[in-house]
């Protein structure tokens, strides 16, 4: 979501933040079943609870970079934004994300079932893991080639670009910086207002 607002406001200035979406499976890496043990090669009933999401993007793809950009979005705020949490292995939700987003909704389930789309999941998670070492999400890879992980709450509107533009000149042409991490506790102490109650 924060992406978003930042390839908005570059796109006013004149400017583009090309951002390539790839795939990355916390199921797999907190799977206690082993090294051998891969997700995206179980039946589909064991894939558990994320693979169908991930499938639902690589749907969506298939209809063109702005399906997937809309989709995406309205995944992620339906998964993050607060007003509930969509099931990532809900098939029907993830229909109706697609419909919401704007897609052939009948491509896109008949494109869903379609179990080649773990092949694509499969090799996007271990070219991140092998050649990238990604460890979790997000993990930003830069044009330079360093990756960093980023752990954060999307920051206030106002803060959108700024944060953006210190976060990629301090990471992505330092490769000598290797972490920055708050003590917890007190993180996130302060970083999140309380939500104002709302009024009927």
């Amino acid at each position: 979501m924060w992406l978003q607002r930042v390839r908005a406001e570059k796109v006013k200035r004149g400017e583009l933040l090309d951002v390539a979406w790839r795939h990355f499976l916390l199921d797999q890496v907190n799977s206690k079943e082993g090294p051998g043990w891969k997700l995206w090669e179980q039946s589909e009933e064991n894939q558990g609870k994320t693979m169908l999401a991930q499938r639902a993007g690589e749907a969506a793809r298939r209809q063109g970079r702005d399906a997937f950009e809309r989709f995406h979005l309205a995944l992620l705020i339906a998964r993050h934004g607060g007003e509930g949490r969509i099931a990532l292995n809900d098939a029907e939700a993830l229909g109706e994300l697609a419909r919401k987003a704007g897609l052939d909704v009948e491509r896109f389930k008949r494109d869903l079932a379609d179990r080649s789309l773990v092949d694509i999941i499969g090799r996007d998670h271990t070219e991140a893991v092998a050649k990238y070492g990604v460890f979790g999400t997000p993990t930003f890879l830069f044009e330079s080639g360093l990756t960093v992980y980023l752990k954060m709450f999307v920051p206030p509107l106002e803060d959108t670009m700024g944060l953006f533009e210190h976060f990629t000149a301090l990471m992505a042409e330092r490769p000598y910086l290797g972490e920055l991490k708050r003590p917890q506790p007190p993180w996130p102490k302060g970083a999140v207002k309380p939500a104002s109650p709302s009024r009927p």
